[in-house]
């Protein structure tokens, strides 16, 4: 499954997100990851993104099939295409 992360917390916290998202995705932009992840590895992480969350805080995950049903456009550098490589 390919998934796109997006979060919305406090400036202080953003680094507690942005470290759990990277367990698991890519980072692309400032509060934003993707990459494919299995069933089983995207149940631990809704879990653990809504533990950390306080009053006020979002985040929202949008699930594809597959990367194939993305239709991506980049403008500019690409962090995912460097990411990849790794």
């Amino acid at each position: 499954m390919y998934v796109v992360f997006v979060y919305d917390v406090a400036a202080d916290r953003t680094r507690k997100l942005l470290k759990l998202g990277r367990r698991y995705l890519i980072h692309v932009q400032n509060s934003v990851l993707e990459g494919e992840i299995t069933e089983g590895d995207l149940a631990q992480f809704e879990a653990e993104v809504d533990a950390l969350l306080e009053p006020g805080e979002s985040a929202i995950i949008y699930k594809f099939a597959s990367e194939t049903y993305v239709n991506r456009s980049t403008f500019g550098d690409d962090p995912a295409a460097d990411a990849k490589f790794l």
